[in-house]
């Protein structure tokens, strides 16, 4: 499944790169400065889409660039001359395609931003389900149990999400007329570049919340087998294909495997503990910076409003 997400994800970043078009960074003659620092914000976001991964760091700085590209649009949108220019096009198909993006976005963001907290209240039973109790107690296996299903349910709603996601990118089907002057036709291009690049970035994150399930039913040995394969069981805990969601699912299923030793038992209680608490900072990383953009798209929201409204 995560495979699959993947290459879907690496084909809409294709998509995107050949529907930009004239995403060329050289502007037209005179650009407005305020033009200027969103083409510098898109450019920043298209080198992040080039080399994103599943790891939260990267899906920080995606959603930092984020919040600080529409905060440039926000100061775009209240200049006279972008409010005049587009007032002008006023109910035309390709301006409401525009007007209803951040909507789209924004109710995403609502749906990303409940199961995300969804996922911190989960894990931070589980957290006190190890302090209180050993391997094996009732009370660990049911909180064991809930967790599981809590991931196998949020990939099904992330699988949603990616189609939601994708259908965006599809939604500009409209072209602007060929006679805008040269500052509307730098505003429209910019904007749907936004949000085109908008939408990679929560599909980042949305891969990093469907990230495969390990079921802990698996044997012993089975269970083995996919942490060597993953490098659980290396060195360097940083290994390339392992992000921090994952990282607690291996952690949690190693819970399930028997040991003789008590030490042991003991050691892999801390280790999921670690995991635990590393996911938790991680996941209030996300919250905040979903916060932070949330808050920008209400206010690109509201100019679009302010400059519709009679």
């Amino acid at each position: 499944m995560m495979k699959s997400q993947r290459v879907s994800i690496a084909t809409l970043s294709s998509k995107h790169s050949g529907r930009y078009g004239v995403r060329s960074i050289s502007l037209p003659t005179r650009s407005h400065p305020s033009t200027v620092r969103i083409e510098e914000e898109l450019s920043k976001l298209k080198s992040w889409e080039a080399s994103s991964t599943s790891k939260v760091e990267t899906i920080y700085y995606g959603l930092s660039g984020l919040a600080e590209l529409h905060k440039c649009i926000e100061e775009l949108l209240k200049l006279p001359l972008t409010q005049q220019a587009l007032a002008q096009h006023k109910n035309e198909k390709w301006v409401n395609e525009l007007l209803d993006c951040p909507v789209r976005f924004l109710d995403q963001l609502g749906k990303t931003r409940d199961a995300i907290l969804l996922m911190k209240a989960r894990v931070e039973e589980l957290q006190s389900a190890l302090r209180r109790r050993k391997v094996g107690d009732l009370d660990m296996e049911s909180n064991l149990s809930a967790y599981w299903s809590l991931r196998r349910n949020m990939r099904k709603e992330c699988t949603k999400s990616l189609l939601l996601l994708k259908q965006i990118d599809e939604s500009f089907g409209a072209s602007p007329p060929l006679d805008l002057n040269n500052h509307l036709s730098a505003v429209v291009r910019v904007l749907r570049e936004a949000s085109l690049i908008t939408s990679s970035v929560l599909q980042s994150l949305v891969v990093f919340l469907s990230s495969p399930v390990l079921r802990s039913k698996l044997n012993k040995w089975a269970l083995v087998s996919r942490l060597m394969q993953k490098g659980v069981f290396a060195c360097n805990d940083q290994h390339e294909n392992i992000n921090e969601l994952e990282k607690v699912d291996f952690a949690v299923s190693s819970l399930v495997m028997e040991y003789p030793s008590k030490g042991v038992e003991a050691e892999k209680i801390q280790s999921a503990h670690g995991r635990l608490e590393a996911l938790v900072v991680a996941i209030e990383g996300i919250e905040s910076g979903l916060e932070c953009l949330f808050k920008r798209l209400i206010n690109t929201r509201v100019s679009f409003l302010n400059i519709f409204s009679p």
